[in-house]
């Protein structure tokens, strides 16, 4: 061990404490009351539409911004108007504003009442307290990381690739599709990726802004929550379990795009 550096000791001191001990713990106590039981909560009804809400709902959020936030930081890059910096700073309150004022604002505007649900109600479109609702949230949530790991990208690609490809008579649409595209649909799936987990993870503003009602819109952050409201600790540590094996495939996928677009480097 003399021949360990201390900076590698403190890190994997720190590393060990805060990530690698509680989720040994969380797998640990799953694992006590043997698989049977475990694989019997985690494929439950109420798990399985819990599952359905939270993974389906946070993958239609997160392809939406793919779409959305590309364009929004072609625009953020390429073009200059008034209040550029404002807007540019904008993209970031998602990742300040407090989960629980999320939702209280789209709960506000979003509900029967509210400055936009009141224009859909009459077209008998309800969006606070439905599933619909918590994809509102989860794309609130998830639209920075696609503007934000596709806008260096953008700034680095150099004008006169596009102008090179206009010379040989190549149109804007074909320089887009074959000639930028390719450099940028990497850091456009790093981005839906990671918007895709943080969805999956939200609690606090989804809380707010749905029902929570099983089979309807209970994602499983809530679910957790509300088995240890109920005492049933184990089944809150088996649900908790399931999102936590998902959030390391989801980040070795992160990894696999992350080395796979290191080709347009």
């Amino acid at each position: 061990m003399k021949h360990i550096s201390w900076p590698w000791r403190i890190t994997f001191g720190y590393m060990t404490i805060m990530l690698l001990l509680p989720i040994a713990a969380l797998f640990l106590s799953a694992s006590t009351k043997g698989f049977a039981e475990f694989w019997r909560i985690a494929t439950s009804p109420i798990a399985i539409a819990a599952y359905d809400v939270t993974f389906i709902t946070a993958l239609l959020a997160a392809g939406l911004n793919g779409i959305f936030g590309t364009l929004i930081a072609w625009v953020l890059v390429r073009y200059e108007f008034p209040f550029k910096r404002i807007v540019d700073a904008t993209i970031d309150l998602p990742f300040a504003l407090p989960t629980a004022v999320a939702g209280l604002s789209l709960a506000t505007v979003y509900s029967e009442n509210g400055w936009i649900g009141s224009l859909l109600a009459p077209f008998g479109i309800k969006i606070a307290f439905t599933r619909l609702g918590v994809w509102v949230a989860m794309l609130f949530i998830s639209l920075p990381f696609v503007v934000r790991t596709l806008q260096p990208v953008l700034r680095e690609i150099e004008p006169e690739i596009e102008e090179c490809a206009w010379c040989l008579g190549a149109s804007k649409s074909q320089t887009f599709w074959r000639v930028l595209l390719p450099q940028m649909i990497s850091p456009i799936l790093i981005g839906v990726a990671l918007g895709f987990s943080r969805a999956v993870g939200e609690y606090g503003s989804i809380v707010i802004v749905a029902s929570n009602i099983p089979f309807k819109d209970l994602i499983a952050p809530v679910l957790v929550f509300q088995r240890l409201e109920q005492y049933d600790y184990y089944g809150a540590t088996v649900i908790g379990t399931v999102l936590l094996v998902v959030s390391l495939l989801i980040l070795l996928a992160i990894n696999f795009l992350q080395a796979w677009g290191r080709r347009y480097a």
